[in-house]
């Protein structure tokens, strides 16, 4: 009687656990997914971005008939192995030399397809700021599980691993690439 009663408390012990490591598990892959879903909206419009940038650059040749590749810098990023933060960065330097241009040469304000990809610029901002958002607060929650008991035996074993924020920065000081515009 007294085996029968510790092999039951055994089986109740062990159900527990793992009914505890199945909601972790599930909790893990629910906010992965998330962070997915999201970085492929940061990826597409971040690709948008890059595609307008070479719009406007032929367009800005054509209109000041000049010869000068004025964003050659920017084009050739889809050739470097950087970070999407970091392209993001050079993206936004690059729309700020188109601002500057628009300014500069009167010619350009005029131009209604300047005038659409400014404006597309706008909507694209908005779009890319709400999905870093949502990337980052699910990054930190995942973050916080990887890090925390019990949740961290669940993620060693399925190769959870301690993501790096969109604002670039790396909790772990090592390089993290995470997907390209190539």
């Amino acid at each position: 009687m007294k085996l029968l009663y510790i092999l039951l408390v055994l089986i109740i012990i062990i159900c527990i656990l793992s009914i505890i490591y199945i909601v972790y598990y599930n909790k893990l892959q629910y906010l992965r997914t998330k962070v997915e879903h999201s970085e492929g909206i940061i990826d597409e419009v971040l690709r948008e971005r890059y595609d307008y940038i070479v719009r406007v650059s032929d367009k800005i040749k054509t209109i000041l008939k000049d010869d000068k590749n004025y964003f050659k810098e920017y084009i050739n990023l889809k050739y470097k192995d950087i970070t999407n933060f970091e392209l993001d960065r050079k993206l936004k330097e690059a729309i700020n030399l188109i601002f500057k241009f628009r300014d500069d040469y009167p010619e350009l304000k005029e131009d209604n397809e300047i005038k659409e990809i400014i404006e597309k610029f706008r909507n694209s901002s908005e779009k890319l700021s709400a999905s870093t958002e949502y990337y980052n607060k699910n990054t930190n929650e995942i973050n916080g599980l990887v890090r925390k008991f019990p949740s961290n035996i669940v993620s060693k074993v399925h190769g959870f691993k301690i993501k790096p924020f969109f604002d670039g920065k790396d909790m772990t000081d090592e390089i993290y690439n995470d997907f390209k515009l190539k």
